[in-house]
């Protein structure tokens, strides 16, 4: 997010991209068959970018990965992400550059399911970041959200739903993640970093009733001190995933976390993957 709260930017890059109805019609299950950078822009102008391309379009090293025409480098300070995609159904042009400088790491990653198949590594929770995009002509900074996530199977196999959110706090940054697996158990990660990476003690929030989506009835809710929390924005409103604004309290701060909830069995179902190449085309290279 911007400093001023009115422009974000979400990047993720995929190696067996999760949410491809290409990758899920492949019998051959090849994750390098199915890579991605998806760019999203929230402000004005919007755009969103998720172009899926073969295993001839990846390339990566110790330092690095290459997706397509876009790429990611790391130099041992910053992160730097180059962007040159384009957005989909409508075609315009994305292209500049993200560089994010991150002041620690946190010590490693979390297991959210019952047997280790899925992993998550908030690596560098609150990081200056640089945007400055020629297409279109968009420069800012703020702060950022870093981490990975790796996993030996599909996700709507081992989980129901999960709510995410992020918050900037005047020392770091706070983390609330909730699973619901599908087996029925479930799991709830109350977490604070300071700006280093280093870990700290965070009370568990209490459980705040959100609204859910207006448009595709996404269903909303989190966690906060005082047990009450408000949507300021929606990004995302989506049949299957919705990304929010929100007001809240954590760690004793008033915050504005970035919200996401997903329903994996709304993923599932079979009519809405058949709307999603209209918004995630794939090409070869």
């Amino acid at each position: 997010m911007s400093q001023d709260g009115t422009q974000g930017l979400t990047l993720i890059a995929f190696i067996g991209s999760v949410f491809s109805p290409y990758y899920a019609w492949d019998t051959a299950r090849d994750p390098f068959d199915h890579c991605a950078l998806n760019v999203v822009l929230y402000g004005r102008p919007g755009r969103f970018c998720m172009t899926e391309r073969g295993r001839s379009a990846l390339s990566r090293d110790a330092a690095g990965i290459r997706i397509g025409p876009s790429a990611m480098e790391w130099d041992g300070t910053d992160l730097l992400i180059r962007i040159d995609e384009v957005t989909a159904p409508i075609p315009t042009r994305v292209r500049g550059t993200v560089r994010l400088r991150p002041p620690g790491f946190t010590p490693g990653p979390f297991t959210l399911d019952a047997h280790g198949a899925h992993r998550w590594w908030p690596m560098a929770p609150s990081s200056p970041v640089e945007v400055r995009l020629e297409e279109p002509g968009v420069h800012w900074s703020g702060t950022a959200y870093f981490d990975t996530n790796h996993g030996d199977e599909a996700l709507e196999d081992a989980f129901t739903s999960w709510t995410w959110c992020r918050a900037d706090l005047s020392d770091g940054a706070a983390i609330l993640y909730d699973v619901r697996r599908r087996d029925g158990s479930g799991q709830n990660l109350s977490l604070r970093f300071d700006r280093t990476g280093a870990r700290r003690e965070i009370k568990p929030p209490l459980a705040a009733r959100l609204p859910p989506t207006r448009l595709w009835r996404i269903p909303r809710s989190t966690r906060s001190d005082d047990g009450t929390a408000r949507v300021v924005r929606t990004f995302e409103d989506t049949p299957f995933y919705s990304r929010s604004l929100l007001t809240a309290t954590l760690a004793g701060e008033v915050v504005q976390p970035v919200h996401e909830s997903l329903s994996l069995d709304r993923f599932r179902n079979p009519l809405v993957r058949l709307m999603l190449p209209f918004r995630m085309p794939r090409r070869a290279r």
